[in-house]
């Protein structure tokens, strides 16, 4: 066993060599290695019951998916017959589909029946996904669909936003239309297995497909790759990437079974552990968290005690208002009469602002009232952070009274602040740092979101502490005067 596989691996790699990478990025193209592309195949159910199987494989590129999958199931003594659809579009890698996919044909124990369809695979079910005049009154369904699709932004006008209009917000990308659309695929208590960033398991940006999509089926299976840059080995790509399995029901399952491995090359060495599926899917937004060990269920478990989040408690964290480069003109070097601090990430230092600091550009003259905040206290929270960094989570406490000639500050966009409808105390202000600053926070973050961008959307839909209990924790770190982490930690932990 093996040769199937390692026929379609061997014709993928071949490709990937003659093909510039410019050209296959056009289509969105990352190819799936052979390990992966065995492992994802393995997440699917053996069928006992069945003679006869349907399988799809929506943006099939070389077919290596689709080859590990009729792999797995040579040996299962009940089947007669596999049914494969292949979708791809692509004119130069069609003919290497083709050509593999009659070579596996030749080499099938299992009779496998092929077709390859080169229309637009969002597209070509426009009618049938939103129940128009004309649709086909019964739409293909699957038993099993595996995919690696294309990872590529269209415009919010593009065809296949509208096409699927009830999952888009803003300039969606193919890779969640084309999900969308498999779980659509997908016959009930079939199974889907995909190969996708994680993007989509937080965030305004994704919120309908995420109520769409896990609203028509469950997660039962998540896969993590430590190393974000070890995926698409080959291909050169900095994504955060999972493996889901996702079975079209509506009946949740108690569990996730997660598994985790350092890269794509090596699926022997893996943690595994069952989450409940209540912790992995939760709140108003259906946010996906991606715990990776047990320490960080309880990290879930403990900030989740608190019912609160910063809306609710009269606070938002909102971004800069300052893009710099859009403003050249109002941006000064030096104090100047009508200018106004403008505040940058480098004015964060060890859990202070820090200000003026002698950089270019940090102060503004301007009357755009859009770009101009009243100068009160605020926190401040970086919005980027390198990816090898300790901390996702770096913020500085801002006090307006240590820039008291001015009635008017600026913040660019690339730093948060936490403010509230009425101006905030010293005590409010260093309670939040407590918060923002604590390893706790900063873990719970991580587990939201995989980017290294700290999105205001997602923090204030994180749980926090009444604005009592914030106010006290404040008053124990200006007592303190100790704005470390592990001051902060000791702080938080007595208040849990």
């Amino acid at each position: 066993m093996g040769t199937i596989l390692d026929y379609v691996a061997n014709t993928t790699a071949r490709y990937i060599e003659l093909m510039p990478k410019k050209q296959r990025k056009t289509y969105g193209q990352f190819f799936t290695s052979k390990e992966t592309a065995e492992f994802m195949a393995g997440l699917f159910d053996v069928p006992t019951d069945k003679t006869e199987i349907t399988i799809l494989d929506p943006g099939a590129g070389s077919g290596i998916l689709s080859a590990a999958l009729v792999e797995r199931f040579q040996s299962v003594r009940v089947l007669q017959k596999i049914n494969l659809t292949c979708y791809e579009t692509d004119e130069k890698i069609i003919p290497l589909l083709r050509s593999n996919l009659e070579w596996i044909c030749l080499q099938s124990v299992v009779p496998l029946q092929y077709k390859i369809i080169s229309e637009n695979y969002i597209l070509s079910q426009t009618l049938e996904y939103n129940h128009m005049i004309g649709a086909n009154p019964t739409p293909n369904k699957f038993d099993m669909v595996i995919g690696n699709p294309p990872y590529m932004k269209v415009s919010k006008d593009a065809p296949e936003a509208k096409s699927m209009s009830n999952i888009c917000y803003g300039a969606p990308n193919l890779y969640f239309l084309f999900a969308g659309m498999s779980l659509f695929n997908t016959q009930e208590y079939g199974e889907l297995v995909y190969i996708i960033p994680r993007s989509w398991t937080s965030g305004a940006y994704f919120k309908k497909f995420r109520q769409e999509f896990l609203q028509k089926g469950v997660l039962e299976h998540i896969h993590l790759f430590v190393s974000r840059d070890k995926v698409f080995e080959q291909e050169d790509v900095l994504q955060e990437t999972i493996i889901i399995k996702v079975r079209r029901t509506c009946v949740k399952p108690q569990r996730v079974h997660i598994t985790t491995t350092q890269d794509s090359g090596d699926f022997s060495n893996k943690t595994e552990f069952d989450v409940p599926y209540e912790t992995v899917i939760s709140g108003k937004d259906t946010y996906v968290y991606l715990v990776t060990s047990e320490e960080e269920i309880d990290t879930l478990n403990q900030l989740n005690k608190w019912n609160n989040t910063l809306p609710s408690i009269g606070l938002k964290m909102k971004t800069g208002l300052t893009v710099d480069f859009r403003n050249r003109e109002a941006l000064r070097d030096t104090a100047e009469s009508g200018a106004v601090p403008l505040f940058f990430a480098q004015h964060i230092q060890d859990g202070k602002v820090v200000f003026p600091t002698g950089k270019e550009h940090e102060y503004l003259v301007t009357n755009q009232p859009g770009l101009l905040q009243r100068n009160t206290n605020y926190l401040f929270v970086k919005r980027f952070t390198a990816k090898e960094e300790h901390r996702r989570l770096q913020c500085g406490v801002y006090l307006a009274k240590r820039n008291p000639t001015y009635t008017r500050i600026s913040t660019q966009n690339k730093i948060n602040f936490i403010c509230g409808l009425q101006e905030l105390s010293e005590c409010i202000v260093y309670g939040l740092y407590v918060l923002f600053n604590s390893t706790l926070y900063d873990c719970y973050y991580r587990i939201l979101n995989g980017s290294t961008q700290v999105n205001s959307t997602e923090i204030n839909s994180m749980p926090v502490p009444p604005m009592s209990v914030i106010e006290a924790m404040g008053k124990e770190l200006i007592r303190f005067k100790d704005m470390s982490e592990q001051s902060c930690d000791n702080i938080l932990r007595s208040y849990i």
